[in-house]
C-alpha cells in the first residue's frame, strides 16, 4: 500500500522495516510464551510450598533459547503448510481466548477477597511476600492510580512511561495481522478496513475493562511481583494458562506468516534484486514457503538476544515508523487532492493523519532516542539505495500528484503583468527536425537556459483529417527518453501541421502555461552542410540492450528517428519558409537565435584539464550588415551581451572568459568615448568582460554605403545591396580574432520585408558565418538589462 502510494523508495524502506518489526515481534511473543511456560513448569532452585505446578524444566540462557527455538519450529511447520490451516487454528484459539476472557471477567465478581503468597527469587535464595486480592474496593483504586515504576527484570533499569508503553504497544500490533495477509483475503478492500477498525475498538474496550477491574481489585504488590496473577484470582486457574499459551502461540504464528507475506511482496516488486529473488517462489497453493524460511532464520537470530523488553522497545519503534508511513501516505493523497482518493471511512481527515504522524514520531523518541534516530537513518539509507538501484515503477508516484498540485497553484500566482526586467531569464523553444543531428545543440541550449524554461519543439507534417489516429501522441515517449539520454532539463512539445511554418506558429503561441512561456526561438542554421549522425558517435546510444525505465530501448530509439539526410537529398523546408519563420517569430515579439556549426562543439575538449589556455566566448554586438546604422547599446546588442553573460554563469562554462569586440575606424576619434561608454555599461551591469578594439577600415570600405556619395547613404536603403566581398572580408575579420574561441555571438539583422530577398538574406548570413565554428546569430527584442535598484 505504501509503495503504490509513496513510490517504491518509501515502500521498500518502510516495508523492510515493517518486516523486521514483525520478525522481532514474533520473537517477543515466543519469548513471552517461554516465560509463561517456565513460570509454571520451570525448575526453581529452592522449591517450597509456595511454588505452583510441576517445576521440571531446567532453566538457563541456552535452555531458554532451546525452548524458544522449539516453539518457533512448531510455528514454522504450521506456516509451511499454509495460511488455511493457520486460519482454522487461529479461529479455534480465538474462541478459546474468549472463553478465558469470560472466566476472568466472571472471576472478578465470583472470587472473594483473599491473601496471596508470592515467592520472590533472588539468586539461590527465596523470600515469601504476602499480598491481597481485595475485591472491588475504592481504596485499592486510589492506591493504584498513581505511578510507581519498578526495576525491569530483563534489563535491570527502572521502568518509565515510555518503556512501559513500548512493551504494552506490542499487545496492540496484532490488529494489523489482517493487513499483512491481504493476499489471502477474498475481499481485502472491504475486510481490512472493517476488520482493523473493529479490532481497534474491541481491543481498546477489553484492555480498558481489564485495567479498571484489576485496579479496583488487586494490590500493587500483586501486580508487580506476579506476572501471572490472573491464575491466582480465576475460578479455574488452568483456564488462564491455556489462554496465555494459545494467545501467544497464535500471535507468534500470525507475525511469522505476516512477515513472510511482507517479504514476499518486497521480493515480488524486485526492490532488493538478487538478494530476495528466491523469496518470490511459492507452492502450488500460493504459499510463499521460501519467504517463510527467510523469516524463520531471522526470528531465530533475534531469539538469541533473550531480553524480551529490550526487543519489545525496538519492535515498537519499527511499528511506529510503519504506522507513521501509512498516515503519511493518506495525508499525501489528501493534500494532493487526487480525485481517485475516496476513502470510505467517514471520519477520515488530514488532521487525524497529521496527528498520527506526530504522535508516532514523538513516542518513538520518548521510548529510545538512539533507537529512533538509528531507525530513521536506516530508513533514509534504504530510501536512497532503492531510489538509485530499483527500476521505475508503473504504480504511480504521490510525488507527481503533489508536484502537480503545487505547480498549478504557483503557475496561477506567476502573473505575467508583474514581470520585471530585473528578473528576466531566457525561456527557449528549440525547434528540432532530427535529434540525430542536433544533440550537441540541445546540450548547449540546456546550458544557455540558466534556470529558465527549455522546450524541445518538433513539427510533424500531416493533416489529421486524412489520418486514422493522431501520430503525435505515441512519439512522446521516444522524445522524453531522448531527453533522459542527453541528460538535459527540457520539456517536449510536438505538433501536427500541414507545414513547418504553421507548426512553429502553433508552438510559439501555445507552448507553456501562464508566465512560463517561451520568449526566445532557436533554429538550426539553413545551409547545405551534410550533418553527422550523433547517435553513431556517442557510446550512450550504442548499447542496444539497454532499456530505460519506461520501456524504450536504444534500438527502438534509433529506429524511431529517421536517418540523417544525405548530401543529395533535398530539404523539406524551403529557404523562403525558413526566413518566414524568423519573420513570424519577430512579429510575435519573440527573440530569435540561429545556431550554426554546433555539431563541431566538444565540451570535453574545450574544458579539458590538459588545455593550456582558457577558452573564450566572443561577442560581436555590431550589426555587420549595417555598420553605419547600429549602436553598441541598443536592445539587440544588449540582448547578445546578456545571453553571453548567462552562459558564463553556468558552472561548466565558468572557466571561459568573455570578450566583446569594438569595431572602429582609424579616422574616428570618438572610439575612446565608445570604449569608455561600453566599459561603464559593463561596470553597471556587473559583467566581467574584456573589450577588444578591432580596426576594420579595409572591411568597412567594401560596404556599399561607403562606396556611394554621402548624400546617398540613407539608413533605410536595402541591405540586399551588401556585396559578397564585404561579407567575406567581415568573415575574415571575425575569424582572425579567434583565440581559443569556443562560441561566437553575432548580431542577427532583421529579415527583409520583401520576401523576394529571402534567398539573398540567407546567402549573406551563410557567407558571414562560414567556417566560424559554433556561432549563435541573435536578434533580441526584449529589454533584458536594468541599472535601477
Amino acid at each position: 500500500m505504501i509503495s503504490r502510494t509513496l513510490g517504491p523508495e518509501f515502500g521498500g524502506s518502510i516495508g523492510l522495516m515493517f518486516f523486521l518489526a514483525n520478525v522481532c515481534s514474533c520473537a517477543v511473543y515466543i519469548l513471552g510464551l517461554v516465560e509463561a511456560v517456565l513460570d509454571v513448569f520451570g525448575e526453581l532452585p529452592n522449591a517450597g510450598a509456595g511454588h505452583r505446578g510441576v517445576h521440571v524444566l531446567p532453566q538457563s540462557y541456552l535452555y531458554d533459547v532451546l525452548y524458544a527455538s522449539s516453539i518457533l519450529l512448531l510455528c514454522l511447520l504450521v506456516c509451511l503448510v499454509g495460511a488455511q490451516i493457520y486460519a482454522k487454528t487461529s479461529f479455534l484459539i480465538f474462541l478459546m481466548v474468549h472463553v478465558v476472557l469470560i472466566t476472568i471477567f466472571v472471576s472478578f465478581f465470583a472470587v472473594g477477597p483473599k491473601t496471596i503468597s508470592i515467592v520472590r527469587q533472588s539468586g539461590n535464595a527465596s523470600q515469601t511476600v504476602l499480598t491481597n486480592y481485595t475485591g472491588f474496593d475504592l481504596a485499592t483504586l486510589q492506591r493504584n492510580i498513581m505511578d510507581d515504576y519498578s526495576v525491569d527484570y530483563t534489563t535491570g533499569s527502572v521502568m518509565t512511561f515510555a518503556t512501559v508503553f513500548a512493551v504494552m504497544f506490542n499487545g496492540c500490533t496484532g490488529i494489523m495481522a489482517g493487513s499483512n495477509m491481504s493476499g489471502d483475503l477474498k475481499n481485502p478492500s472491504y475486510a481490512i478496513p472493517k476488520g482493523t477498525i473493529i479490532a481497534v475498538i474491541y481491543t481498546l474496550l477489553v484492555y480498558l475493562l481489564l485495567f479498571l477491574m484489576v485496579s479496583f481489585t488487586c494490590d500493587r504488590v500483586l501486580l508487580q511481583e506476579d506476572y501471572g496473577f490472573f491464575r491466582q484470582i480465576n475460578i479455574w486457574p488452568p483456564f488462564v494458562v491455556i489462554g496465555v499459551y494459545g494467545a501467544s502461540l497464535s500471535a507468534s504464528m500470525s507475525t511469522l506468516i505476516g512477515a513472510s507475506r511482507i517479504l514476499h511482496a518486497l521480493a515480488w516488486d524486485d526492490l532488493f534484486g538478487v538478494l530476495l529473488s528466491p523469496a518470490k517462489r511459492t507452492s502450488k497453493t500460493g504459499n510463499p514457503w521460501v519467504a517463510v524460511l527467510y523469516t524463520w532464520v531471522l526470528v531465530q537470530l533475534v531469539l538469541f538476544a533473550g531480553k524480551l523488553n529490550t526487543i519489545a522497545g525496538i519492535v515498537t519503534i519499527f511499528f511506529l515508523m510503519a504506522y507513521a508511513a501509512v498516515d503519511l501516505a493518506c495525508l499525501s493523497l489528501e493534500w494532493a487532492s487526487a480525485p481517485n482518493f475516496r476513502p470510505t471511512f467517514q471520519l477520515f481527515s488530514w488532521h487525524t493523519c497529521l496527528l498520527g504522524i506526530v504522535g508516532c514520531l514523538v513516542m518513538m523518541f520518548l521510548i529510545n532516542p538512539v533507537y529512533a534516530s538509528c531507525g530513521i537513518v536506516l530508513m533514509l539509507i534504504l530510501l536512497v539505495v532503492i531510489h538509485y538501484r530499483s527500476p521505475t515503477s508503473s504504480w504511480g508516484y504521490i510525488s507527481q500528484a503533489l508536484i502537480f498540485h503545487q505547480v498549478r497553484k504557483y503557475l496561477l500566482l506567476l502573473d505575467v503583468r508583474k514581470e520585471h526586467v530585473k528578473f528576466w531569464r531566457p525561456q527557449i523553444l528549440l525547434m528540432v527536425a532530427n535529434p540525430r543531428t542536433s544533440a550537441q545543440l540541445i546540450t548547449f541550449i540546456n546550458d544557455l537556459k540558466k534556470g529558465g524554461l527549455f522546450v524541445l519543439g518538433h513539427v510533424e507534417i500531416g493533416d489529421l483529417d486524412t489520418l486514422p489516429s493522431d501520430p503525435i501522441h505515441p512519439q512522446y515517449n521516444f522524445w522524453l527518453s531522448l531527453v533522459d539520454k542527453l541528460n538535459v532539463k527540457a520539456f517536449v512539445d510536438l505538433t501536427l501541421s500541414p507545414s513547418v511554418r504553421q507548426g512553429v506558429q502553433h508552438l510559439l503561441r501555445i507552448t507553456g502555461l501562464g508566465g512560463m512561456k517561451p520568449n526566445t526561438l532557436v533554429l538550426g542554421f539553413y545551409d547545405q552542410c551534410v550533418p553527422d549522425d550523433y547517435f553513431l558517435c556517442d557510446p550512450a546510444f550504442q548499447d542496444t540492450k539497454e532499456n530505460d525505465h519506461f520501456g524504450v530501448d536504444i534500438a527502438s530509439l534509433q529506429a524511431h528517428f529517421p536517418p540523417v539526410r544525405g548530401g543529395e537529398t533535398s530539404k523539406s523546408l524551403s529557404e523562403a519558409e525558413y526566413v518566414a519563420i524568423v519573420s513570424d517569430a519577430l512579429k510575435m515579439q519573440k527573440n530569435v537565435c540561429l545556431a550554426r556549426y554546433f555539431s563541431a562543439m566538444n565540451k570535453k575538449d574545450l574544458f579539458a584539464k590538459t588545455r593550456p589556455e582558457r577558452v573564450s566566448i566572443d561577442v560581436w554586438p555590431l550589426d555587420l550588415l549595417q555598420p553605419d546604422n547600429s549602436h553598441y547599446v541598443d536592445v539587440c546588442s544588449l540582448f547578445l551581451l546578456q545571453m553571453a553573460c548567462v552562459l558564463t554563469m553556468v558552472f561548466s562554462w565558468k572557466a571561459a572568459r568573455l570578450r566583446i569586440f569594438l569595431c572602429i575606424e582609424s579616422g574616428d576619434e570618438s572610439w575612446v568615448k565608445k570604449e569608455e561608454k561600453l566599459q561603464e555599461l559593463l561596470d553597471k551591469l556587473r559583467i566581467k568582460a574584456t573589450i577588444k578594439i578591432v580596426i576594420w577600415d579595409q572591411v568597412v570600405a567594401l560596404h556599399w554605403r561607403r562606396q556611394r556619395p554621402p548624400q546617398e547613404r540613407e539608413a533605410g536603403r536595402d541591405s540586399a545591396l551588401v556585396s559578397d566581398d564585404y561579407l567575406r572580408a567581415a568573415n575574415r575579420m571575425v575569424l582572425e580574432q579567434r583565440y581559443h574561441t569556443a562560441v561566437r555571438f553575432l548580431y542577427l539583422p532583421r529579415p527583409p520585408a520583401d520576401t523576394a530577398h529571402s534567398c539573398r538574406y540567407l546567402q549573406q548570413l551563410d557567407i558571414l558565418t562560414e567556417g566560424l565554428g559554433p556561432t549563435l546569430l541573435i536578434h533580441g527584442l526584449t529589454p533584458v538589462t536594468c541599472t535601477d535598484l
